[in-house]
This record gives structure tokens, sequence and C-alpha cells, in this order.
């Protein structure tokens, strides 16, 4: 009898599998993040709900540490700041959310990365928009089929997985992967 334990991993493992299919693009991604801080620039990352958190995780990973000591690297998670959020969702609608700090954060030459399990959140979308006026390179960590978003930005990482949760599972994965990336390239850069 398969139990939930046993459908869940099988999805999860099924899911992580489907990675290999994506090396390229998740290594080219990770060679985009590592360039843009070892030229002085910065990360900015946004997502909705799951997608929120993994943002915030990732900008921790790079402002804190991941493996290996190191300087802190300008990351930052467009999720956290409840004061702006609540403001700009109050006098320009939900869907500027992010492209509002977009406009006041980004620079030429840093990368924003858009997360989202479906590819469509509005507010991700009019991040993206931003971040192209600007100059930025654009990431989305995305699933399924990588939605509208997977058309917009420079490099889709679009996990295949049917489940959100399995596509959650990976998208940290691949966080992590940029980090130890990013690591690597900073020791070879000492």
């Amino acid at each position: 009898m398969t139990t939930i334990f046993d459908n869940h991993i099988n999805q999860h493992l099924a899911a992580v599998q489907s990675l290999t299919a994506l090396k390229r693009a998740i290594e080219f991604a990770g060679r985009c993040i590592a360039d843009c801080l070892l030229q002085g620039n910065k990360v900015l990352l946004c997502g909705n709900g799951g997608s929120a958190a993994d943002a915030q995780h990732i900008a921790a990973e790079l402002v804190g540490r991941f493996l290996t000591e190191r300087k802190g690297l300008p990351a930052i998670a467009l999720t956290t700041d409840t004061s702006i959020l609540t403001a700009v969702a109050n006098d320009y609608g939900y869907t500027e959310i992010f492209a509002r700090q977009v406009q006041a954060h980004a620079r030429p030459g840093d990368v924003l990365i858009g997360i989202s399990t479906s590819g469509n959140s509005a507010n991700v979308l009019a991040a993206m928009g931003a971040a192209k006026q600007v100059g930025c390179t654009t990431i989305g960590l995305l699933g399924r089929d990588g939605g509208e978003l997977g058309r917009l930005v420079d490099q889709a990482i679009t996990v295949p997985a049917p489940q959100t949760a399995a596509i959650q599972e990976c998208h940290i994965l691949i966080g992590h992967l940029w980090c130890a990336m990013v690591d690597a390239a900073l020791a070879t850069k000492a």
C-alpha cells in the first residue's frame, strides 16, 4: 500500500531528477548571478507566498553566508518590508508592489529573480517589466510550463512538475546551487 510519505517522496524525486535536463539553464543563470555580484551589482528577488519565502531564503544565503565564510553580498528580497508592500498596494495596487521597488533599487547590471510556480503572477510580471526598463538581467524561477514569465525573462528555469510543493522544493535546491556557484566564483577571484 502506497502511503502519503511514499507519494510525496516519489513526486519529489521525480521533480529533482527533471533538473538534470535544466542543467545548462541553471548553470547559465548561476553564472549571471555570480558575475553580477563580482561586478559590484546586486540581486533582487520577488515572489508570492512560498515563493516569497524562497526569495527571502536565497537573499539570506547571499547576505549572510552559504557554505563558506565570505563578505556579505548585496541581495534584497522585495517581499519583506510590510510598510512598502502595504503602502504601494494601497496607493498603486497589488500588481505594483514589486515593480515600484525595482524602480527604486535596481540599476543597470543588477539581476532580478522572479519566483512563481505558475509563471503568471501579475506583480512578478510587472517587476520584470520594470527591471527590463532599468537594464537588469531577468531570471525566472518557474514551474509547470513557465507561464507568461517564461516568455518574458532573459533566462527561464522551469521545473516541469505538476505539483506546487515539488516545484517549490526544486526552487530552493536551485537557489542553493546558485549560492554554491557564487561561493566558488568568489573563492577563485580571491
